[in-house]
């Protein structure tokens, strides 16, 4: 088979790309809005075509920045556009906000550059958000179509469908995959002819289904101990707390009073606060990595040493090669590597479709548990949805 050619959009420092590198598929253009990030890219990539706005350009300037004939058929086109109008943190304001519509520019891009696949990753919010935020101050008591929760799914959903594609997509967690960390993140997958399989697993919390048992901490760090640490320091109002909590504890494992006095007015706010005051376990897979370890509700601390997680503890939890190059201060390589898809991930995509095209055999656990959250399969999502509303019509028929 020839080698698969991808042309990859919302690039980031490229842990999508290695992934799907390690797989045998190439990327062969580069699409990314911020100047640090491009010049990340091009330190490690420097013949590699890196574009700029993904809204400063046509198709047909794509095919051409690519080297790709008017006709050629591109094979695979990957990208996640920017999530935080998705987030569950966020606002959500979906594909209404200035950051949702590139979501349109890159479902655009799909229909028109026509691939074989195409891949869409991002946050856990994507399966919830509505197409119209309403807040609940305004909020009447039945709500319209669009602004019901995963209206902007389904919106992406029938648009897709529209344009030909069969799609599958599902919540995984990227330890199941290898990735020493729990990041739970949507991928949508779609090809005219087929339906593909969910991702095939390679590992399991506890090695269920006769796979690899999760990664840890302790086996991402390996030999990592004895180098210089690039990181930011956490101020010392919290570094009193820290120096009382031992590895894989976190503020509740603080006396009574302690508690009160370091969370302030967030102790006595709802939630499970489980983001305070967290040292890593060394026998654990790391939290899902933030752009800032050392933001207050979301401290990542390293397990024994009074500091946030290094830039290259978050290199290697994200799986990034040691000589990666990251360009821009500390705090934009925290953003660049917080952000990144884990490698694993990307890998297990690669070889989904690289397996597909070669009509070979794709393994498939019944049964297996992707992610910590219920419906968020294609079929178990649609179902979830479709009860939903069959449920608020006979309410209001009653």
């Amino acid at each position: 088979m020839k080698n698969l050619k991808a042309l990859s959009f919302f690039t980031g420092a490229m842990g999508l790309d290695i992934g799907l590198k390690k797989a045998g598929i190439e990327i062969i253009l580069a699409c990314e809005s911020e100047k640090f990030i491009r010049e990340t890219i091009k330190l490690n990539n420097p013949k590699l075509k890196v574009l700029k706005d993904i809204n400063l350009y046509s198709a047909k300037d794509i095919r051409k920045e690519a080297g790709l004939k008017t006709n050629e058929k591109i094979d695979l086109i990957v990208g996640g556009p920017p999530c935080q109008a998705f987030s569950t943190a966020g606002k959500r304001l979906s594909i209404n906000e200035n950051r949702g519509v590139v979501f349109i520019k890159y479902l655009e891009l799909i229909r028109e550059l026509n691939p074989t696949y195409f891949v869409i990753e991002n946050v856990r919010g994507l399966l919830s958000v509505p197409l119209k935020h309403v807040p609940h101050s305004d909020r009447k008591s039945k709500l319209k179509t669009v602004e019901e929760k995963g209206g902007t799914l389904q919106y992406i959903l029938n648009y897709l469908k529209k344009c030909g594609y069969k799609v599958s997509f599902n919540l995984y967690n990227s330890a199941n995959f290898g990735t020493p960390q729990i990041r739970e993140r949507v991928v949508i997958i779609g090809n005219k002819k087929d339906k593909l399989p969910y991702l095939s697993p390679t590992h399991s919390e506890h090695g269920e289904f006769g796979l690899k048992k999760w990664n840890t901490f302790k086996s991402a760090a390996k030999g990592l101990h004895n180098i210089k640490h690039d990181f930011v320091k956490f101020p010392e109002s919290r570094l009193k707390y820290f120096r009382k909590l031992k590895e894989g504890q976190n503020w509740k494992n603080l006396p009574k009073a302690l508690q009160k006095e370091a969370l302030g007015n967030s102790y006595y706010a709802g939630g499970g606060k489980t983001g305070f005051l967290r040292r890593l376990g060394w026998n654990k897979p790391s939290p899902t990595l933030v752009t800032d370890p050392t933001m207050p509700a979301t401290d990542l601390a390293h397990p024994e040493k009074n500091r946030p997680l290094s830039i290259q503890e978050y290199m290697r939890i994200q799986e990034f090669p040691d000589n990666w190059k990251l360009s821009g201060s500390i705090r934009n390589q925290y953003k660049q590597i917080g952000n990144a898809v884990p490698v694993s991930l990307g890998k297990a995509i690669g070889k989904l479709i690289i397996n597909h095209m070669l009509r070979k055999k794709i393994k498939v656990i019944n049964n297996f548990k992707y992610s910590r959250y219920l419906n968020t399969s294609d079929l178990d999502w649609q179902n979830s949805l479709t009860k939903k509303v069959a449920s608020n019509q006979r309410s209001f028929n009653f």
